[in-house]
């Protein structure tokens, strides 16, 4: 078997697994997603903010108040989150045991438990990076977990929970490859998908972004030579990089990429309620406990929290 046969297994798996849940095959986990104009997140002239202290402050611990959103969503039964379905480590479809899993995943069914006391009571929907913020704005979802990076731009459309984890972005390329980060791809074409706020980064640097849907698609892209280089968070690239031993991180951070859990502007008081979750996460070792799981060590030590009231 030559390398590029090699390299082809080992993102077939979860190439395979992003199309059978993109089609809705995957019970009731799935969801028919649509395919909204691409939101772009960067845009000129967006106001300046502090993305580190754009949440709402908790109120104590969480809970369930009468006549609350989070009330309403325990008379469904049932939390509605949106996710991603692709990214190793953090939102995946596992195909050994049918199951969405991963660290944004952990933080879904931690809201969940303190709605319920089951972390098991989600419906999660499977959607790309462009369906996030008309998901939220349509009200088809509760909550996205999704690899989400707060920015000025989004934070004018939906709210953000407090930042749950840091991410910069970075260059993924193929061993062979000479570049030695972004600069070094002008003129060349570079993959991230719709929606992300990572094809304007690609763009500046003078690079030709290509868009896709989903981060695996951009894997398969570069293993057939199709483009140079992926470049987004670096969460994302060492979940591409894990599934593809050919392929290896360049350059240094170009962008912080805060992440937060995205909610919408109607439910102040769900978000108060979801950085309460966040904050139990925080203090009682679950989110250390995550993040050791399915990132790795060291755990990197807590950041003090920041708030915009």
């Amino acid at each position: 078997m030559n390398a590029r046969a090699a390299r082809w297994l080992r993102v077939l798996v979860p190439v395979l697994a992003t199309s059978a849940l993109a089609l809705g095959t995957v019970g009731a986990d799935a969801a028919p997603g649509r395919a909204p104009a691409a939101h772009t997140a960067r845009v000129t002239g967006a106001p300046s903010c502090n993305t580190h202290a754009s949440s709402l402050r908790p109120s104590g611990s969480p809970q369930v108040t009468q006549g609350s959103f989070m009330a309403k969503i325990r008379a469904r039964g049932y939390l509605i989150a949106g996710v991603d379905q692709s990214t190793y480590h953090f939102g995946f479809l596992n195909p050994l045991n049918g199951q969405i899993e991963g660290f944004d995943i952990d933080m879904i069914r931690a809201v969940a438990q303190a709605i319920f006391g089951n972390p098991n009571k989600v419906q999660f929907k499977a959607i790309t990076d462009a369906q996030r913020i008309p998901d939220i704005l349509s009200g088809a979802v509760d909550i996205v977990a999704h690899t989400m990076t707060i920015t000025c731009a989004r934070l004018q459309q939906v709210d953000f929970s407090s930042v749950y984890f840091d991410a910069a972005q970075r260059v993924l390329v193929l061993n062979n490859s000479p570049a030695k980060s972004l600069a070094d791809l002008k003129g060349q074409k570079v993959c991230a998908t719709t929606g992300s706020d990572s094809l304007s980064v690609i763009a500046k640097a003078g690079a030709v972004p290509v868009a896709v849907s989903y981060w695996t698609d951009c894997l398969v892209l570069l293993q057939q030579d199709d483009v140079a280089a992926i470049s987004t968070d670096d969460s994302i690239l060492d979940g591409l990089a894990a599934q593809d031993p050919w392929t290896k991180l360049v350059g240094g951070r170009l962008t912080d990429e805060p992440y937060g859990l995205a909610i919408s502007k109607q439910y102040p008081e769900f978000v108060r309620f979801v950085n309460a979750v966040l904050a139990q996460l925080r203090s009682d070792g679950q989110w250390a406990a995550s993040y050791r799981h399915w990132i790795g060590t060291p755990v990197p030590p807590q950041q003090p929290v920041q708030y915009s009231d």
